[in-house]
């Protein structure tokens, strides 16, 4: 399934790499440290396999130069060549899960949960070029994207990660993905890592880190699906999940590592851990290496005790509690991926072709940001038509989303747990400043100053409300923390859980702020035109009686253009839900089934004047 995996000569030059390794480089390969806890100097004397920049791990100034400066010197530490050390390139892995979104300046487009909506593969094969490309201006050259989760519950606070509730459309975008990312690699393209594997999409009551309680035929059909789409599409890295199946953790998991992935499905790459993903699989550090090894991960990402994973390993094959054949088997299969990817041949970051790039940012780039952010939009309601806008109209812009750039973002942008300003972003727009561009009576007011306001200043509202930014487990909704002992008594291993968003997914519970501003507006008879910035689908009943219109525009990106595009008939409507859209928030599975508010395939148009 990876052709350039299976390449003789790539084979051949593997094997006589690996026969001048000793047991400490092959240990090192399978390492990857977070460059806040490790340094050039680590690189070299423990001969790292990778280091990541994980989610708001920045550099100083945070922009491209320092960026490459960092890359240059992790890359060079790695190629020294000397009698303790052997040249064997490093590879930089960043979340870029929406664009190079840890990079300020960098084209953020909408997360998954909104190119779901807009159902276009060509889309998305364009995103991941362009991802490509900026990520390849910083130097950086491998990324845990795409996530192939299928979501099932939206009280899960990675939801929006999520392309769509069913498989068929995520294996569509996975070829797509991996083959922009990839490009032609050789220091022209990046490496893919798909996640999480597998079934993270399934836990029971959406809960992160959870357990998938589900049946191999489900586990199969639904969440492996994907995975074969990405595989047949060259994907060469796979990320382990957090998630247990069954009450057994992914990452010690060999049945579904070994046996499934690597033999069923001859996946001939290497399978990485995610962030710590190994200390969870039980009280002893110790032991919990030797299962992740044993089961079939072969590069591990721990950012902070990684040192003591090497001292352990080492212990491990010295004992044969770890067969050496293992070691071999995870050291041939990274060293497969770095020879394949054309990294061997492949000069210092700042020396590359796409190095500091000048369409890093660049309107071409931001162009089609700002076309996936007109196709994700989702038209729920449009009462007499009131859409499309006359720009010259008296417009009134208010909520608390609607300045808000990082708001508009979502999680895992600049930060983890995403920010919450519009000053940490270069080139970005926010819904009101497209508003502003292209209305000249349109005003942007506070909550506070709309009490004052008089209907016959404003011809229209448009409200922008919704979810503040969160990132994995807090973006959890649980309205019982009885689930979490429910959920955790059936795990093997710890149970890693974080506080939640909250604890019900309707809106007016969430944040009773947003109802409020909308019903002062509604009771002064002003009609409301209601965006809903959220990484899921949330109860908007209320909300959605007071509108008149009402467009659900998920995580759309630093490309708030998009939204005025659409508000003022520049382009129709054609997002449909990749979701169905809940009339009540429950965790009990009787009432999961109970017919939607609007179903998976829902959407409006309308007829532009």
């Amino acid at each position: 399934m990876q052709p350039l995996l299976s390449q003789t000569s790539i084979k051949q030059q593997v094997d006589e790499l690996m026969s001048k390794m000793t047991l400490a480089q092959k240990i090192g390969q399978m390492t990857q440290a977070e460059r806040l806890g490790c340094t050039p100097d680590d690189v070299r004397k423990y001969h790292l396999g990778s280091v990541l920049s994980g989610a708001g791990s920045l550099p100083e100034n945070n922009n491209i130069e320092s960026w490459l400066k960092i890359t240059d010197s992790y890359w060079q530490a790695s190629m020294v060549n000397d009698a303790n050390h052997l040249a064997i390139p490093l590879l930089y892995g960043v979340d870029a899960i929406h664009g190079h979104n840890n990079l300020k300046g960098a084209t953020i487009f909408p997360h998954n949960i909104g190119l779901g909506a807009a159902n276009d593969t060509d889309l998305v094969a364009r995103i991941a070029e362009v991802t490509r490309k900026e990520v390849l201006a910083s130097g950086v050259d491998w990324v845990f994207a795409p996530n192939l989760a299928v979501a099932q519950n939206n009280q899960w606070g990675r939801c929006y990660e999520s392309f769509a509730q069913t498989p068929q459309l995520i294996n569509q975008y996975a070829s797509e993905i991996i083959n922009g990312l990839h490009g032609k690699l050789a220091g022209e393209g990046v490496i893919a890592c798909v996640k999480h594997w597998v079934g993270d999409g399934a836990t029971a009551h959406g809960i992160d880190q959870g357990d998938a309680n589900i049946t191999w035929l489900e586990l199969n059909n639904t969440h492996i699906s994907p995975y074969i789409s990405a595989l047949k599409a060259g994907a060469m890295t796979v990320m382990a999940s957090f998630n247990s199946w069954n009450g057994n953790k992914c990452h010690g998991h060999k049945y579904l590592l070994t046996d499934v992935l690597k033999q069923q499905l001859n996946f001939s790459g290497f399978i990485v851990s995610d962030m710590n993903g190994i200390d969870y699989l039980c009280d002893d550090f110790y032991l919990s290496v030797a299962q992740g090894v044993n089961a079939g991960i072969d590069m591990f990402m721990l950012p902070e005790n990684w040192l003591q994973f090497i001292q352990h390993l080492h212990n491990h094959v010295e004992l044969g509690t770890v067969p050496m054949s293992r070691i071999n088997d995870a050291v041939r299969r990274i060293l497969l991926v770095k020879f394949a990817s054309g990294l061997f041949d492949t000069p210092c970051p700042s020396e590359r072709v796409w190095a500091n790039h000048a369409s890093f940012g660049a309107i071409e780039h931001r162009s089609v940001a700002r076309e996936a952010v007109r196709k994700s939009l989702v038209l729920l309601k449009n009462k007499k038509n009131i859409l499309p806008l006359k720009k010259q109209a008296r417009i009134l812009v208010t909520g608390k989303n609607a300045d808000n750039i990082g708001h508009q973002c979502g999680g895992f942008t600049i930060n983890w747990q995403g920010v919450s300003a519009n000053d940490a972003f270069e080139g970005a727009t926010s819904i009101w400043q497209g508003i502003a561009a292209v209305a000249p009576n349109a005003v942007l007011r506070r909550h506070d100053d709309v009490l004052a306001i008089s209907a016959k200043e404003h011809d229209i509202a448009v409200v922008v409300i919704g979810e503040y930014p969160y990132a994995e487990g807090h973006g959890d909704i649980r309205d019982c923390e009885n689930l979490i002992i429910e959920a955790g008594s059936q795990i093997n291993g710890q149970v890693n859980i974080s506080a939640p968003y909250g604890n019900s997914l309707a809106l007016k519970k969430l944040h009773p702020e947003d109802y409020l501003l909308i019903k002062d507006i509604s009771d002064k008879g002003i009609p409301l035109i209601v965006i809903l910035i959220s990484g899921r689908t949330l109860i908007i009943n209320d909300e959605l009686d007071k509108s008149a219109a009402f467009i659900a525009a998920w995580l759309p990106g630093s490309e708030g253009q998009g939204l005025s595009d659409m508000l003022f008939g520049e382009f129709n409507f054609q997002g449909k839900l990749s979701f169905s859209w809940p009339k009540t928030s429950s965790t009990e599975k009787k009432k999961a089934a109970a017919k939607p508010l609007f179903p998976m395939g829902y959407g409006l148009r309308y007829k532009i004047k």
